[in-house]
């Protein structure tokens, strides 16, 4: 990897489920304003490794760092983060307005320069318009935009996609993807996203961290860690496989 500022490292996170599970060990580190592709095999650790940056899930030993900011232990709540899931977490009684403007006060106790920011943040996701509707009115790509409104009203420094747009069709998602680009492009936030597309990660992806077994194995520049003709073994032998569709 070049030598570049990095916001967030893992270092040396060590993870167990509970029961017979195997131990999950993850070195990486994602550089700033840059977006990184988690990739690699069903149940390599991938989904485990966002929800422990997320602070779903607590390393057994190790350091999350933000910076200089050791994170590991903060609550979800306090961590530079915003994520979106593949089933959006959106409040179906609330509006899409109210669903974005959550994002900027749980209370939804909003001041005109709140309110303004929402509609502005619905403009850039191409929903203008779309403030009364309930989530169960939307398309699934439509509650995916809502969902990005959302992280650009929170305006935190780092996003995290968890298969994100792993339910829509190819053309949809390359239109989630270009999107999603279109607001890193903006607003340079360090993002990291989980995907069992390599096409998805080629689109948009500066940086790849892959994983199998429960661990961090190799990271680089994503055009030359996913080259079919030049890519270590382990990974030339994932993009010989067939799609997977969850982790």
């Amino acid at each position: 990897m070049t030598e570049q500022r990095v916001a967030m490292t893992c270092e040396d996170v060590r993870f167990r489920y509970r029961g017979d599970a195997p131990e999950m060990r993850f070195d990486c580190a994602f550089p700033t304003g840059a977006v990184t592709a988690l990739i690699g095999p069903s149940g390599s650790g991938k989904s485990t490794l966002i929800n422990l940056i997320a602070g779903f899930e607590t390393p057994d030993e190790g350091a999350i760092r933000f910076g200089d900011r050791d994170i590991t232990q903060e609550p979800v709540s306090e961590r530079p983060v915003s994520m979106v899931f593949q089933e959006n977490n959106l409040f179906s009684h609330l509006s899409v307005f109210d669903n974005v403007a959550l994002g900027v006060s749980p209370s939804l106790r909003l001041t005109g320069e709140d309110r303004g920011r929402v509609e502005v943040a619905l403009a850039g996701v191409g929903l203008s318009g779309y403030g009364n509707r309930l989530p169960a009115q939307l398309s699934g790509g439509e509650r995916q935009r809502v969902a990005l409104a959302r992280v650009i009203v929170r305006q935190k420094p780092v996003l995290l996609l968890d298969e994100a747009f792993a339910s829509l069709g190819p053309a949809l998602r390359a239109d989630m993807l270009d999107l999603l680009a279109s607001i890193h492009d903006e607003r340079h936030m360090t993002t990291v996203m989980v995907t069992h597309f390599p096409e998805d990660a080629r689109r948009i992806a500066a940086h790849t961290v892959f994983l199998a077994d429960g661990a961090v194995i190799l990271e680089g520049d994503t055009a030359s860690l996913l080259d079919s003709e030049t890519a270590p073994a382990p990974v030339r032998a994932y993009l010989g496989e067939k799609e997977e569709v969850s982790d």
